[in-house]
């Protein structure tokens, strides 16, 4: 049993950014899907797709790297708030990530958002991560 399947997920998609593998494979849920969706249309990540046929569904991932040096999109991904310790923050102490380069995925009472998103909805929440 897994304690904490955000960051199984995340150390997945990790994991396969440094073996340069092209898919992953990973056990879904709505809070995964919804951080799939926000990584897709923040071009982290190439495509994916959602198989809910079996149970448990799985989200496959394409990862995308530069076509000619082969680098990864996704240079570094980390878990902020954790089971032990949650993360809260407001929309005044709402991070930014590499001075904006990057993106943080918060978990707001308008669903998981950016931190971007977040300070123009002028809505805090739980930092879910940070991806750079």
């Amino acid at each position: 049993m897994v304690t904490d399947p955000i960051a199984d997920y995340l150390t997945r998609i990790r994991n396969a950014v440094k073996a340069n593998h092209r898919i992953v494979e990973i056990p879904a849920s709505n809070l995964k899907k919804g951080i799939t969706k926000i990584l897709f249309d923040k071009g982290y990540i190439l495509n994916y797709k959602f198989e809910d046929e079996v149970k448990p569904g799985i989200i496959k991932i394409a990862l995308k790297y530069h076509p000619v040096t082969k680098t990864p999109a996704i240079r570094d991904i980390t878990r902020i708030s954790k089971p032990g310790l949650r993360k809260f923050c407001g929309v005044e102490e709402l991070p930014r990530v590499l001075n904006g380069l990057g993106i943080a995925i918060i978990s707001t009472s308008k669903g998981l958002i950016t931190d971007k998103e977040a300070r123009e909805l002028k809505v805090g929440g739980e930092i879910v991560c940070f991806v750079s």
